[in-house]
């Protein structure tokens, strides 16, 4: 009985948790590892992009609530997020004609439009908390939870009670539909399999007739669906605050150069190694060694390798790691 105690504590606080963030860091890192592979530069406006579609998300839910239009047992902002995504891919495209077309136009190298990126990631920022604020806002509503503690041990006779966050079982399946239709789209379509090309030789591409323009604009429309997704899905599972965002960008750079840079496979993979990562290292172990072990071997202390404050720091450290050990990362990507 201790045992199973032990594995529903372990689900409840680290599993579970660690799919559910591997599925935001994941989307996230795929819309980095896109951008790097097509468009050759490191996007760090990534994180307030996120931030931007999330907003704009919140604002329309917020919209909704008011008239009363929901779907409840789901979170209104699902309903809200097209919304989103079409203000973030308006805003994208809007940024690469004034800002990036430039440097592309004149063969500007990489680290130019990684300080570009800058300049836009801050005024990103600022428009954000211009317009929602710098505080916390929380914008879930309908049914908190698919499973309740108190049912499962009801159910269940444990006395370990398994709680399932609605917003967690929505992340991991919004997760798994976008990827398959991610994968599908970069190797069914015509579209998909000229993106590829670009990405692996654009100077045989253009050759070949490809509309090098038509790619990029493919190319940002899907990082803005990929970004807004993944930060409605973060605020919901968590909450929604501007600086967060800009924080998120250090998990998902790491869980795109620890899969592979512009190795979509790899950055899935390399958002769960993160995740699980930091879940890891900052859970406090003591309930289920408790479980486990004999009665007078129960641990006094919380067995907590770092604490929930420094969990993005075990991303840095993961991320300096493999840069020293295989920079090409987990599944040969591009090198830093």
């Amino acid at each position: 009985m201790d045992f199973l105690n032990a594995i529903v504590a372990l689900a409840n606080y680290v599993l579970i948790p660690g799919l559910a963030y591997g599925s935001q860091l994941a989307l996230g890192a795929l819309g980095v590892t896109l951008v790097y592979g097509i468009l050759r530069f490191s996007n760090f406006a990534h994180g307030d992009t996120m931030a931007f579609g999330a907003m704009v998300t919140i604002l329309v839910t917020w919209w909704f609530q008011s008239l009363g239009i929901s779907i409840a047992p789901l979170p209104t902002a699902l309903l809200a997020l097209p919304f989103g995504i079409l203000a973030t891919a308006a805003l994208v495209l809007a940024t690469d004609r004034v800002v990036y077309r430039f440097y592309r136009r004149v063969k500007a190298k990489p680290v130019v439009l990684v300080m570009a990126s800058l300049g836009v990631m801050f005024i990103m920022n600022g428009i954000v908390r211009f317009i929602i604020g710098p505080g916390e806002q929380r914008f879930a509503d309908g049914a908190r939870f698919i499973i309740k503690a108190r049912d499962f041990k009801h159910w269940s006779g444990l006395s370990e009670g398994l709680a399932l966050r609605t917003s967690q079982v929505i992340t991991i399946v919004t997760a798994l539909v976008v990827v398959a239709v991610l994968f599908w789209f970069l190797n069914r379509t015509r579209t998909g399999k000229s993106m590829r090309a670009f990405s692996d030789n654009e100077d045989l591409a253009l050759l070949s007739g490809i509309n090098p323009e038509r790619v990029v604009m493919y190319t940002w429309l899907i990082v803005a669906a990929l970004v807004t997704i993944a930060g409605v899905l973060y605020g919901l599972d968590k909450s929604f605050k501007p600086f967060t965002y800009f924080q998120l960008l250090l998990p998902i750079f790491a869980s795109a150069i620890v899969g592979g840079l512009g190795n979509p496979l790899g950055a899935i993979a390399g958002g769960f190694v993160i995740a699980f990562s930091e879940v890891t290292v900052t859970y406090a172990w003591k309930k289920v060694i408790t479980y486990l072990a004999p009665g007078d071997w129960a641990p006094d202390g919380l067995v907590q390798l770092l604490s929930t404050d420094y969990k993005f720091a075990v991303s840095f450290a993961i991320l300096v790691v493999v840069l020293l050990i295989k920079p090409t990362g987990l599944f040969k990507g591009q090198a830093v």
